[in-house]
């Protein structure tokens, strides 16, 4: 695999790692926040128990003394004045019978407004364990009361400000990466259509050199059949050139039989890999037209088939099978080499992914864009077995 290609994915496995630390950061700190403001809402909500139950158990003015009754009455006002403040907690108060007493900072509809409390009461009995107030009647008696309290409305919106961070967190990771990968990729188009243009240019001059020795030849006394080789060759980079040239321009595409483009690939590689190898195909009885450009498509199965060759080592069997599927043409491409593990089914189209010293990994990073992009269809491995082969399947519409 090229040093680019694993550059390329540590960098954005590293970017998703920091996005998800700083989203773990940020709600370990807001779940701090929650457990603090709880534990304020419960040191809050028994003061206000404590001042109810004080307020109930107060004797009366009688019998005091000016002074006396002035402290009093200030000591009552100001327990009024606790019970009154809580405005944000909702409370229920229940008698030692389960009836409900009184409640607060909470909004009962005017109608089945009992059974509606009854609901809240069981809601807030599941959330938090009830408060006792407990009221003396003489020495050898008590009444009890309980308090049944809910969050506050801003404790409940800071518990789901988690969720609110992490959809964002989680937004801003997927725009982002999506981002990053397209501005990649565009960066990789355009090295790739200034690479393959300037291959073409560089590649006009030396052919219509070998043309013009060709023509020139031909008026010499030079063996025919060695001229005719030349000449074919020449022709063969003349094609190479082309197909360089139309990467990143719009190819008009042609009507084709795909038993003719395929037999023309097949034809060629034939010369031109070991003896060992053997091609077959199977194909459909009646013609299957294809909108093409057959220098390009030739080219995806040319890059096939060498893949295969390799994977194989120079000995093996190749089977092309093509077939109609709805309104498809699907074609299998199967060799019989070392497979590739289901792990690297994706990772093998990525530009820069190889498993050969030498190689840029480009070729079938090429091949899916030509598939793709100039022949609207897809490409995948179809299925592979380490040590037994590997079959591509190229989707087309028909």
């Amino acid at each position: 695999m090229s040093k680019e290609y694993q550059s390329g994915r540590r960098f954005r496995y590293l970017f998703i790692i920091t996005a998800a630390v700083i989203a773990g950061a940020s709600v370990w700190a807001t779940n701090i926040l929650v457990n603090e403001l709880k534990e304020e809402e419960y040191k809050k909500i028994m003061i206000w128990a404590e001042s109810v139950s004080l307020l109930i158990t107060q004797p009366e003015f009688e019998g005091l003394k000016p002074e006396e009754a002035k402290a009093f009455y200030n000591y009552k006002e100001h327990l009024l004045k606790i019970i009154r403040e809580n405005t944000t907690i909702p409370v229920i108060i229940t008698n030692d019978l389960g009836e409900i007493a009184d409640y607060r900072n909470i909004h009962v509809p005017e109608q089945n407004s009992d059974t509606y409390l009854k609901k809240l009461l069981s809601k807030f009995a599941k959330k938090h364990a009830p408060i006792t107030i407990t009221i003396p009647l003489d020495e050898n008696e008590n009444i009890y009361q309980y308090v049944y309290y809910d969050d506050s409305t801003v404790l409940k919106r800071l518990r789901l400000f988690p969720v609110v961070q992490l959809t964002v967190v989680f937004v801003f990771i997927v725009i982002s990466f999506l981002a990053l990968t397209s501005a990649q990729r565009d960066e990789q188009n355009r090295v790739w259509v200034g690479l393959s243009k300037e291959t073409a240019h560089q590649l006009g001059t030396p052919i219509s050199s070998l043309m013009a020795w060709v023509e020139y030849f031909k008026t010499k006394e030079v063996d025919s059949k060695l001229l005719s080789e030349v000449d074919k060759d020449v022709e063969r980079l003349k094609i190479i050139a082309e197909r360089f040239s139309k990467i990143g321009s719009q190819a008009e595409p042609e009507s084709m039989d795909l038993a003719v483009a395929i037999g023309h690939a097949v034809e060629y590689m034939s010369k031109r890999i070991s003896s060992k190898v053997t091609i077959s195909t199977v194909l459909p009885d009646e013609p299957v037209a294809i909108l093409m450009n057959e220098s390009l498509f030739g080219w995806t199965l040319e890059n096939l088939i060498k893949n295969g060759v390799d994977a194989m080592e120079g000995q093996g069997e190749m089977k092309i099978h093509v077939f109609i599927k709805g309104k498809k043409a699907i074609m299998d491409i199967s060799d019989t080499g070392k497979g590739i593990p289901k792990s690297k089914f994706d990772t093998i189209f990525h530009p820069g992914y190889t498993t050969k010293k030498r190689g840029w990994g480009l070729g079938l990073s090429l091949v899916k864009r030509i598939i793709e992009s100039y022949q609207k269809g897809k490409i995948y491995v179809y299925k592979s077995e380490l040590g037994k082969g590997t079959t591509f399947r190229i989707e087309l519409r028909v």
